[in-house]
């Protein structure tokens, strides 16, 4: 039977957001092709009508998670408030992707890494724009300072079993941020 283009395009997302959550939550290592497919609702041997290959799926999905939103001015501060919080921490599935996977896409494919620095240089430009009263250079120093401490203090609140250090590293962060004044 055969599948009509906006079908096609349909699966596509389903694929895309399933293989986003469970990357995110496991790693890519511990993902298997039929999991994605399973969780997209799909079956295991439709995946190679989408994608050659578990890499390129590994590419695309970050090129997909990352193109979510808009471009628009991102107020650091603000946006730390959220970012390290408790919520955002203990939700890796559906949480920032550069946390959860940054140090694994390092080991990735060209095209996986490239796709990910993309999507971390749009963030950077966002944080730059959100900046007040700051010359480039300036703005993008506390952004890229900024963004580097907020992703480190999640890779690290997420290795601590005692809450009480993982929310103590989160709130010092958080004021880290806010004292630079950053937007």
């Amino acid at each position: 039977m055969r599948v009509s283009r906006e079908q096609v395009a349909i699966n596509r997302q389903k694929i895309l957001e399933a293989a986003s959550r469970l990357f995110r939550e496991r790693g890519y290592d511990a993902v298997t092709v039929a999991d994605v497919m399973s969780a997209a609702g799909l079956t295991h041997g439709g995946f190679y009508g989408y994608f050659k290959s578990k890499d390129e799926l590994i590419a695309h999905t970050l090129d997909h998670v990352y193109s979510q939103g808009d471009d628009s001015a991102i107020n650091l501060s603000r946006y730390a408030a959220s970012y390290l919080s408790r919520q955002h921490c203990d939700n890796v599935a559906l949480g920032c992707p550069t946390a959860a996977l940054a140090a694994e896409t390092a080991r990735q494919t060209p095209e996986a890494r490239a796709a990910m620095a993309a999507g971390l240089e749009r963030q950077i430009e966002r944080f730059c724009a959100g900046m007040k009263g700051n010359d480039a250079k300036a703005a993008r120093r506390a952004a890229i300072g900024g963004w580097s401490a907020m992703v480190g203090a999640v890779v690290l609140a997420r290795l601590f079993d005692d809450p009480a250090l993982s929310d103590e590293i989160l709130e010092a962060t958080r004021q880290w941020v806010d004292e630079r004044k950053s937007g």
